[in-house]
Formats: C-alpha cells, structure tokens, sequence
C-alpha cells in the first residue's frame, strides 16, 4: 500500500496499481493477465452496447461463458482462448518478446491501447 493520508475523522491509504496485491490476494503473473484481457473484452462489448448473448454469437460461444468473463470468473478459461475472443470481437491482439536479465525471471505483461 501507498501512502496514508487523514481525511476527515479516518485514514485513507492510497492504493497500488495493483488492487489484488493491496487487498492481499495473491495472484499469478498467468491470472493477472487473464484479468487484464477479460477486463478488455468486457469494455469491448460495452463499447459496442452489445447483449451478453449478441457478444457470445460473435465470439462463438454460449452466454453463460459470457457472462462468466464479465464477472471476473476465469478459471475454466486459458490465455489463448481470452485472446481468440478478443480477436472475435474485432480488437487486435500484439504479443511482443523481449530480453530479460538472466538474474531474473521474466514478467509477462498485459497492456491495453
């Protein structure tokens, strides 16, 4: 956590960019990213004022699936298959390797344009 802050009778503590990590959950670099990619399906088919059950046609699968990613409930779905939804409603998707200190494991990122 960041730093705290008195505002009127309390203390507020300003937060990381990480609200996992500031509630002390514990999460994979694998699960943050799942949470980033479903974060941009969700304002994808916001954006585009789509149903949950227009979305799911789109991205080939059931609204219930649908439904289950604009919940934050990712656990039945990999990566890749977050990703082939993305691609399905129109976005383009850029993966990008690069070199890491040898001291280091690597980080896997996820980044929104």
């Amino acid at each position: 956590m960041g730093k705290a802050r008195k505002v009127g009778d309390g203390m507020v503590s300003e937060g990381t960019k990480n609200v996992f990590a500031d509630l002390g959950i514990s999460m994979s670099q694998e699960d943050m990213a799942k949470v980033h990619i479903a974060m941009e399906i969700t304002a994808t088919i916001g954006k585009t004022n789509l149903t949950q059950s227009q979305a799911a046609k789109i991205m080939d699968t059931d609204q219930a699936k649908v439904s289950a990613i604009l919940r934050g409930r990712l656990g039945e779905f990999s990566i890749g298959r977050l990703i082939v939804f993305l691609l399905k409603l129109g976005r383009d998707v850029e993966l990008r390797v690069s070199r890491r200190n040898r001291n280091r494991p690597g980080a896997l990122k996820v980044k929104a344009a």
